[in-house]
């Protein structure tokens, strides 16, 4: 066994009838339904990744297998894998000035203590400074979810949603994206399935009317935790953004400080085409969080580390299968060792 697939000794993850207000419909908050026997973090964090392992980790590996000393070639065909893996050329060049600065200042020459270093500059990258997620330091806590079409951002919201359930927390769903029918009911079917109760109105309704409706609910009904679908028009249309905007100053009239977040979602299959997304949403509207979905799906994960390291914006969630509990809480160190598989 070479010494990059030691295992690492990493935890187990520790196994009202409907009203209306307005036109807007409060359904039934249902039942969850049973789900399977939770997977340890550890092991569905590791396969999520196989994909990127498989194109990423492996050519790392290749590279310092065939090697024995650290040279100006190591680095070059270190940058070459890194790129193309969509690190992004900056975030390469930053990872490597800092190793090559170490190798000098350090002495080193063990190809398995670089390797050790390029984990902990990953591990430096996507640890972005930032307050704590702590839904109670507001009630009720306010989260609004944006993204373009496609990113999975209405199965998202039922997994946060899912997420803080567990936790002991009351989540209410907001079907704010009227723009699209399909919307609407996806987001019903996902809460009912989730077991959580949705806020929705008829299609074409204003979206800033029906989440104003739902921070009333929320307050009146006890909700502590109120989630936000928006509409998800592309990117770059400017009428979105303005929409996003209006939603933001009609929330303010109803809690001062909410949303208390705003989590950009992105579809992490998509590569360099998440960058440009993240730069036009924090050029509009204030982005406090980032979630990255379907790195299952995907062999270029190697774009959480860029993304982080250009924007700085933290990754609150990424998501690393199809199943209700495969949206997990990113924790960069836990990332960085699936992801090299060290």
């Amino acid at each position: 066994m070479i010494w990059w697939r030691k295992k690492v000794g990493l935890p187990e993850e520790n196994k009202e009838e409907g009203q209306v207000l307005g036109e807007t419909q409060i359904e039934k908050e249902p039942e969850l339904e049973n789900s399977e026997r939770r997977e340890g973090l550890w092991k569905r964090l590791v396969k999520g990744l196989q994909k990127t392992r498989d194109h990423f980790t492996s050519r790392i590996e290749q590279l310092f297998s065939g090697r024995k000393t650290i040279d100006r070639e190591l680095f070059d065909e270190l940058e070459e894998i890194l790129i193309t893996s969509d690190v992004g050329v900056a975030a390469t060049r930053r990872l490597l000035n800092n190793l090559e600065e170490r190798v000098e200042r350090e002495s080193i020459q063990e190809l398995e203590i670089l390797y050790k270093m390029l984990e902990e500059e990953i591990i430096g990258l996507l640890s972005i400074p930032a307050e704590p997620l702590d839904p109670n330091r507001a009630d009720p806590f306010v989260i609004m979810v944006v993204g373009v079409n496609g990113v999975g951002k209405t199965t998202t919201i039922a997994k946060l949603a899912n997420h803080w359930k567990t936790e002991g927390k009351k989540p209410l769903v907001v079907a704010g994206d009227t723009f699209r029918a399909a919307a609407i009911d996806q987001l019903a079917m996902w809460a009912e399935r989730v077991g959580v109760p949705i806020i929705k109105q008829r299609p074409g309704a204003d979206p800033s009317a029906v989440v104003y409706d739902a921070l009333d609910a929320a307050v009146s009904r006890g909700y502590d935790l109120v989630i936000i679908d928006t509409a998800g028009r592309m990117h770059t249309k400017s009428n979105l953004m303005e929409e996003l905007k209006k939603i933001r100053r009609v929330m303010a009239k109803k809690i001062p400080e909410a949303p208390h977040e705003t989590f950009l979602v992105l579809d992490a299959t998509t590569g360099q085409n998440a960058y440009s997304q993240v730069k036009t949403f924090k050029e509009e509207i204030s982005i406090s969080g980032l979630i990255l979905t379907k790195l299952d799906g995907t062999a270029k994960g190697g774009v959480v580390i860029g993304i982080c390291h250009e924007f700085g914006i933290p990754i609150r969630f990424i998501g690393v299968g199809e199943g209700i509990e495969d949206l997990r809480p990113f924790q960069p160190e836990l990332f960085a060792k699936a992801l090299l598989g060290h």
